[in-house]
């Protein structure tokens, strides 16, 4: 019996470990979007279905301005950095070994492990002396574009950077061999198998930019202010269920987008592995 025991439990503790992980981490969030349908502003009582706050927060233009402030920051500073991103480590991978190399590399990775008060401190000064000096930038939306831009530039080439080294060099050499020209073999032969690297890296960046608040607070001015500022100043007021309605609606937003990239992605394997099996097929 004990034996029996022992291997029952040996068995499913890993089922039961990765299901409680689950429930610690998405019960907030499962608790978060029925209370967004709740009647009254009660916070642990549940008093009947109501789309109220749905309403309220169409009609509130801080959450809809900030709403749409945050997407195009992140749309913007999510495109530079990851065109960054792929010309650095590009340069880290392919280019060998030159002068300044390893610097450039600790330069780069030194935003994963630098806090974000700091960062954003360090661009707020450099910023303001910038204004003093030449008058511009004005701090805004496009100073915060800037910060998230160095910050997801960071987190890009890490997975760029991993992508570009599990690539067959072979490729690039027959390629080349066949009258291909470097920056031909880029966009023909390297870009084609990157871009699934290229999504990854986009929306992780885009993410951190729309979720971002300490760089924004830092880097913002009179007017601007993304929408995680704005809710971090409703939250510190007391909570305000429009809040929830927004939360749902933006966790709706990103389940749609990671099952549609994820629905790609493996459509995208699937055509890649079929055109392999073809070509190996193929009579030499």
């Amino acid at each position: 019996m004990s034996r029996w025991l022992s291997r029952h439990i040996s068995r499913h503790i890993g089922s039961v470990w990765l299901s409680g992980v689950f429930v610690f981490l998405y019960a907030p969030l499962a608790f978060l979007v029925v209370f967004s349908f709740n009647s009254t502003r009660q916070d642990a009582v549940f008093t009947g279905f109501s789309w109220r706050w749905y309403q309220a927060l169409m009609g509130d233009s801080r959450i809809v301005d900030g709403f749409f402030l945050s997407f195009k920051v992140a749309l913007t500073s999510a495109t530079l950095a990851t065109l960054l991103a792929t010309m650095a480590a590009y340069a880290l991978v392919r280019a060998g070994h030159f002068r300044g190399r390893s610097w450039m590399s600790a330069m780069l990775n030194a935003p994963l492990v630098m806090p974000e008060v700091i960062i954003g401190m360090s661009l707020l000064l450099l910023f303001v002396g910038f204004e003093r000096l030449a008058g511009w930038p004005d701090r805004g939306a496009f100073t915060i574009m800037l910060g998230h831009t160095l910050l997801g530039m960071a987190y890009a080439a890490v997975v760029i950077e991993s992508r570009l080294k599990e690539l067959d060099r072979t490729l690039e050499e027959a390629a080349m061999d066949l009258g291909c020209r470097r920056e031909s073999v880029f966009f023909l032969v390297m870009l084609p198998n990157m871009t699934q690297a290229l999504g990854a890296a986009w929306l992780l960046t885009f993410t951190l930019s729309f979720d971002d608040v300490v760089i924004s607070e830092f880097l913002s001015g009179p007017g601007v202010t993304t929408l995680p500022q704005v809710i971090f100043g409703y939250a510190r007021r007391g909570i305000n269920p429009s809040i929830y309605a927004a939360a749902a609606l933006l966790m709706l937003i990103v389940t749609v987008c990671v099952v549609v990239f994820g629905v790609y992605a493996a459509r995208r394997a699937r055509s890649l592995a079929r055109e392999q099996a073809r070509a190996a097929a193929e009579p030499a």
